[in-house]
């Protein structure tokens, strides 16, 4: 009798493995999972709507394989003089950064990232088979270029991945670390911008690296900063050659009707949609100040989210939490817990909660 998929003839480098999950609980302070947890404004929505019904009439076809209108959207939305032919979009970055795998990575091949850092790429990493290599990050979490550098030439790694900033740390990445991994890679790199609306006005994206780089892939999502995480769409800049390369390997159609619709619409609304990631900043600033005084080591975000360590029981602390309706997340860092930031309500919650708890380690 099977009683989980280990007796099945599984692959034997999954055996083992644990599936990526986050915890859900109906809460009524769910700030675990980095939501953008404003809702989209009602205009908005209303167009989203008209965009969506409009693509209904037609889905008895099958979608634009190319996606030509939202790839044209995408590349407006960024700027720098990218094109459509830049662009490349799946459902959700997690099937971007997939597909990246399947095309450059795959047996025999590697693919490196600083921990801790983002806890699905060593699962896409084993999911194409592609090996995993981990490096350390600096004090506080930080890469020098020189370290980000002198790993890449000693590792020669198939495929490197960074995330700017850094998930579940929140540290934000210079451009001049991206430049130098680059230049001693000659695979591909690929930066995670998932939470690039968050950092300080005038900060220089990746995509600025681009020309000249065409070894040089910068992956971003619409989950974040646009409130779309149901909606499902991650996307891509690099030069035209990468979207050939992952043409190979996409499922045919990948992108529905209705994800298009919605997408393109909501770009359309792109600076309404944005208003709210200037709130959250203040939110995430507000918790990053009372964690402070409360004795908590709270480090340098970029992102929506506030990791803090000085916890003494990082599980005893969220199941404390949970019981007072606030869901926050145990990233596996000894004595850290990450926070997102909310809703100015929500934050109070947490906030208010947290002055409950037992007192923090000392520093």
């Amino acid at each position: 009798m099977v009683t989980s998929f280990s007796d099945l003839p599984i692959r034997d480098d999954l055996r083992g493995k644990s599936p990526y999950g986050a915890p859900q609980a109906p809460v009524p302070v769910a700030l675990n999972v980095n939501e953008n947890t404003h809702p989209i404004p009602d205009e908005v929505v209303q167009d989203i709507l008209g965009s969506v019904a409009k693509a209904l009439k037609g889905a008895n076809r099958y979608p634009d394989r190319e996606f030509g209108e939202l790839r044209e959207a995408l590349a407006r939305y960024l700027g720098h003089g990218l094109s459509a032919s830049n662009m490349w979009a799946a459902n959700g970055s997690n099937e971007v950064l997939q597909q990246i795998l399947q095309a450059f990575g795959g047996p025999g091949r590697t693919a490196l990232g600083f921990s801790p850092t983002y806890s699905m790429y060593p699962l896409l990493a084993a999911g194409t088979a592609t090996e995993w290599v981990s490096a350390d990050r600096g004090p506080d979490f930080v890469i020098t270029a020189d370290h980000a550098a002198r790993v890449v030439r000693e590792r020669r790694p198939d495929v490197v991945i960074l995330c700017a900033p850094n998930n579940p740390t929140g540290t934000p990445l210079g451009i001049d670390v991206i430049a130098a991994a680059y230049e001693a890679s000659s695979g591909i790199v690929v930066v995670d911008e998932a939470y690039a609306e968050f950092m300080p006005d005038g900060s220089p994206s990746a995509v600025t690296l681009l020309p000249g780089r065409e070894r040089l892939i910068v992956s971003r999502t619409m989950s974040k900063a646009f409130a779309f995480a149901g909606v499902r769409l991650g996307y891509l800049a690099a030069d035209p050659a990468v979207a050939d390369a992952l043409r190979l390997v996409r499922l045919p159609y990948h992108l529905s009707a209705l994800t298009q619709a919605a997408a393109v619409a909501a770009l359309r609304h792109s600076d309404r949609m944005l208003a709210t990631v200037r709130d959250i900043v203040r939110q995430r600033d507000r918790i990053a100040a009372r964690l402070t005084e409360l004795g908590y080591t709270v480090h340098d975000s970029g992102s929506n989210f506030v990791l803090f360590g000085g916890v003494q029981d990082p599980h005893a602390t969220f199941l404390a939490l949970k019981e007072r309706g606030v869901l926050v997340r145990d990233v596996g860092v000894p004595h850290h817990l990450r926070v997102s930031a909310g809703t100015a309500d929500e934050t109070t919650v947490f906030l208010d909660a947290m002055e409950q708890l037992p007192v923090p380690l000392p520093r």
